[in-house]
Order: structure tokens, then sequence, then C-alpha cells
């Protein structure tokens, strides 16, 4: 019909638009305004977010909008106690969003969407012996909409390892964007996180988005180095292990983005009535 083809035009539009966009430059000065301390600023900024998106600040520690410092400290706001309730039975949600996908890894390769894969090797920064222990594993793929709550949380308690950071694009990991760009999550910056776990190795990989001005984790703070490049960061040896419960906070997005879970084979099997764009929230 024409009104499906002028909405898949206009969605290819959308996509191929963020090609020449200087992702990065935009992301800071995102950052900076996200960053601003001036009353009116931030609290504009805030109100108007509220609304648009229609966010519930009645879960949060905080629901006056006008009690942020920054519209920063809004976006990563806390909850109340109690109002995710973390499961005791298998894998938590890392946080609240949509399941952009979720399912077996085949071999190497990861479903992103319709036409559409990427590898394990690619997404966890090109070393084929990272990705190893995941291949023929399992996947979830969560996305945190602007409205959602912005902190990830241990999807299966275990101790840190290794972390990653790489490199890449801030392409929107909207629904749209990841049916249009190839290897989108394998294409955008992002921090990888390994774990040992009792049911052996698992990975948490915070993919950044167009104007995400950073990622941060618990142990290692904001995670921006200053050359852009691949760099890992080993936590064995003598370092002081860095152990996370099931449901305790672990990193944040200032900004929104996705959260994709790794998992070996033969040790998870998801919930069989889960599956794309299914709503989640942290903790279940």
């Amino acid at each position: 019909r024409n009104e499906d083809i002028t909405v898949t035009l206009s969605q290819k539009a959308f996509s191929l638009l963020q090609y020449p966009l200087p992702q990065h430059a935009l992301s800071r000065l995102t950052g900076k305004f996200a960053q601003c301390d001036n009353p009116w600023v931030k609290d504009t900024l805030i109100k108007a977010f509220i609304k648009r998106f229609k966010v519930d600040m009645s879960q949060a520690l905080e629901p006056a909008p006008t009690a942020y410092a920054t519209f920063n400290d809004f976006f990563t706001r806390a909850l109340r106690d109690g109002v995710r309730p973390i499961t005791t039975n298998g894998i938590a949600s890392p946080a609240d969003g949509a399941f952009s996908q979720l399912g077996t890894i085949e071999d190497e390769m990861i479903f992103q969407a319709k036409g559409h894969h990427y590898t394990l090797t690619q997404l966890l920064g090109g070393d084929p012996a990272a990705a190893a222990p995941f291949r023929n594993g399992e996947f979830a793929t969560v996305y945190l909409s602007p409205k959602d709550y912005h902190r990830v949380h241990m999807p299966y308690s275990g101790t840190l390892t290794k972390m990653i950071y790489v490199p890449g694009k801030l392409f929107s990991v909207n629904t749209i964007t990841a049916q249009q760009v190839p290897a989108l999550f394998a294409r955008n910056e992002r921090v990888v996180a390994f774990f040992d776990t009792e049911i052996g190795p698992m990975a948490v990989v915070l993919v950044g988005a167009m104007i995400v001005a950073s990622i941060e984790t618990t142990w290692a703070g904001l995670v921006t180095p200053p050359t852009r490049r691949i760099q890992t960061f080993e936590y064995t040896g003598e370092r002081v292990p860095v152990t996370i419960k099931t449901g305790e906070e672990m990193g944040r997005f200032k900004l929104g983005s996705t959260a994709i879970v790794l998992f070996g084979p033969g040790v998870v099997k998801w919930n069989a009535s889960l599956g794309e764009q299914a709503r989640v929230c942290m903790g279940e």
C-alpha cells in the first residue's frame, strides 16, 4: 500500500541521514546541556522531557523534577526501594526496556533484525578468543527507550574478569535504525564486561548511541579513554576481585541505549513468553 511505502521510505531516510552526521560532536554538545546546572535550563529540559516521553516519576526515589541538580542526574535517577523486585529464579533482566531480539547464537552469528546479523567477534572487539566461549550460546538484546529507567543491573551473580572499551559510531539504536543499519550493535561505541559465574562465562555489552553522553560502570566510573582505540582492562591477578550479585547496579547510560547479555551454550533457556519487542522491567 502507498502508506506502507511512505513509512518504509521515511524509515530509510531517517537511517541514511545518520551516516553523514557528526555523531560524536552532537553527543558532546548534548552532554554539555545535560550537565548544565543552571536552574532554568535544567528544569526546562527535565519538565519537557517528562511531558514528551510520559516518564512515570512516581517510581523515582526523588519524584520532584526540580530537585535534580542536572538533566543527567534526572536521567540516571534511582528508583524507590521495592519497585523492581529481583528474581531469585534464573536470569534477571539487566534493565527496563524491550527485547529487540533474544535467542540462540548460531555459531558466531547474532540476529539483529530482519535481514541483518552481526558476529560475536565483531561485537566483542575483534578478538576470536574472547568470542569462543559464547559460540552457539544465548543472547538477549534489551533496548532502553527515553522514558525508561537507565541504570543497568547484573543479570546473574558473577566476578568481573575483563572490560573492553571499543570505539565506534553513535547511530541511534531504536527499532527503525536496527532494521536499516547493518551490524549496528557491532559498529557503535561500546563497553564489554566479562564475568565468571557459577553457570559459566557471561558478558554484558553496554552499547552507546546517538546523543549518549557517556557510559559508566560501578567499578571504573566514566569509561571514556582519551584515545579512541580499543582498550582492555584486566581484573585478575593482584586486583581486588569485583563481585556483583544478581540485581545489583553495574552501570548506567547518560541518555539511553542498549544492553546485550551473552551466555555460553547449554546453560540458559529463555522464558517462552518473551519475544521481539516484549516489554521487560529490570529484575524480572
